[in-house]
Order: C-alpha cells, then structure tokens, then sequence
C-alpha cells in the first residue's frame, strides 16, 4: 500500500481559516448508460478573491564565547510522530466490505502535520463542485472582475444543492476538463484530471489532491484571495437539510464544512461515496478527505465514509497531542 509518507514532516503550513457557518455540502450522481447516454440525478477575490457579495522554526541556543572560547551550538530536534502509523491503526476499527476501498487524507490546521492512508485514485462525483467553483473564482480573480450575479446564482445552488444542471453550467464557463486542469496545475494538484466532456462528475482525483484543494479554500497560502475563500467556505457552511453526512461525523456538534458526492455506477451496481471538508474536533481543526468506492449500498459507503473520518482525527488525538 502506498500512502502518504508523514514521518518528521509538515504539509505546507495552513493557518485557522473561521468558518462562516456550519454546515455541510452534498453530491450529485453523474453517470453513463451502456449507450454512452449521460444521466444526473441530484441530490442530495479585489485583485485576489473578487465576489461582489459573500454573504518556527524553534530557536537554537545561543552562546557568545569569549577570546579563546569556541561557541558550542547543539541541534534541537523536534519530535516525530509516525501519523501514517497512527493513522493506519485507527482505521483498523473501520470496517470496508470486500470489494470496496477507502483512502483518507487528513491535515492538522494547527501543527501542519498531515496523514494518509490507502491510494488509488477515484472518481470525484459532486465533489468536483468546489473544484469548479475554485477554478471560476480564480479565473474572475486573474480577470480582475466579480463574479456575475448569474455565476453567483449558480455557485450557490451548485454547492448549497447540490444542483447539477448549475454546475454544468459552471463546468461550462470554466472551459470544461482544459478549465479545471489548468486551475489545478496553479492549486498544486497533481493526481486529477477533469471528466470527458460533460461528464464533470467522473473526473478522477486521490485523497491527497483533494486535501491540497481543501488547503487552496481553507488556508490563506492559496492562489485564491481571502473574499473568494470566504465565499467558497461560506457556501459549504450553508448545505441543504438531508445532505448533512460524511466528514461531519467526526467533528464536534455542528463545527464543520464539507462537500459530499456520491455516484452509483451503471455496469455494476456500487457506490462511489466521497466526503471532503473542514472540522473541529476537541477545539483543533482538520481538514479530512475521504474518498471510496465499490460500496454496495449508499448507506454502506455513507457508514464507511463516517467511520474513516473519526479515525482521521484519531490518529492525531491518539499520539496524546491535544
């Protein structure tokens, strides 16, 4: 299994983002008949960020030495901690059906240390929307303009909804697969490629791009400025009733944002179910990405998804840092 490697390492650091609401966001199916016939079913920034409307290092010792003295300086080493380890055994208490697999990515808002486990890329689903939606804001951010108040209509049923026909709209306006690779390349994403044609929700991500995507919206280093951050997080705070799971299961009450996807497949039956988002959890706040496919039963993927995020957060509450 190749995961993401954390031992003695930090993710690019991300600074606590405040979330603008609590809430959590859906996902769409987006699928092709035997025909190649599309078919959806809904379901459920200012030169840097423009939207009109939204809503140490450690210090070493010192010496001075005197004449004849030799100044003596002794490395401090910060701790390691195998978080892929830890990481690793709290997902031992998830259960995955056979057939199905599961990847997480998570970060630690507050220390910049990240895990991952599983690997694989997989198909993003409604996910994709706060990818699209990126992508849309970054292009008006380099256009030095607002978005539309048609763009914005769209943007929010899109992410607040889970609308489908807003978000091949969206997908449109960004210049479809080309669009949204080229935003990726900026974002720091290495392992995505954007659906064939309309088909935005087969675009294929791993756990890792979609934890860079979330530090692109939650953290303040990011090609996107803060108006446009805000309004993305504010949208993801903002989701509809009923599709309030996945990455939220983890967090404390009501302290999280999330995009959910989930897509059954025509040729077999099973279930793409994905969850991505923001969450506090014991006052720390983590940005968790969990991907998964060949489950069953939505349900099944739904409980599989929830388990892997509880784990996430674990594998940094087990170490014993609070």
């Amino acid at each position: 299994m190749d995961r993401h490697r954390s031992r003695g390492r930090r993710a690019r650091p991300v600074r606590r983002a405040s979330l603008l609401c609590t809430a959590v966001a859906s996902a769409a199916l987006v699928g092709v008949t035997g025909a190649g016939t599309v078919y959806v079913q809904a379901h459920a920034h200012d030169g840097k960020g423009l939207v009109s409307s939204a809503s140490s290092a450690s210090a070493l010792p010192s010496a001075s030495s005197s004449a004849g003295e030799e100044a003596s300086v002794e490395p401090v080493a910060e701790p390691s901690v195998d978080r892929d380890s830890l990481l690793a055994k709290a997902m031992k208490s998830v259960t995955v059906a056979d057939g199905a697999k599961v990847s997480v990515s998570v970060l630690d808002v507050g220390s910049g240390e990240s895990a991952g486990y599983g690997d694989g890329t997989f198909d993003t689903a409604s996910i994709v929307k706060v990818d699209i939606l990126a992508a849309l804001l970054l292009r008006a951010q380099d256009a030095d303009r607002h978005l539309t108040a048609q763009e914005k209509a769209y943007a929010t049923t899109m992410i607040e909804n889970s609308d489908n026909a807003s978000a091949s709209a969206l997908w449109a306006a960004i210049g479809r697969a080309d669009g949204l690779d080229a935003a990726n390349k900026r974002f720091g994403l290495t392992g995505t490629k954007g659906g064939d044609g309309e088909l935005w929700g087969l675009t294929q991500t791993t756990a890792g791009d979609q934890l860079t995507l979330l530090q692109q919206v939650f953290g303040d280093d990011s090609e996107l400025g803060s108006a446009s951050r805000d309004y993305l997080q504010g949208l993801m705070g903002k989701i509809a009733t009923g599709q309030r799971w996945g990455v939220s299961a983890a967090a404390d009450g009501t302290r999280w944002a999330l995009k959910n996807g989930w897509l059954p497949r025509t040729a077999t039956g099973l279930w793409d179910i994905n969850s991505v988002g923001r969450v506090t959890v014991d006052g720390h706040d983590y940005l968790v990405a969990v991907l998964s496919d060949g489950n069953s039963t939505q349900a099944e993927g739904i409980s599989l998804v929830e388990a892997a995020s509880k784990a996430a957060t674990a594998a940094f509450q087990d170490s014993g840092e609070k």
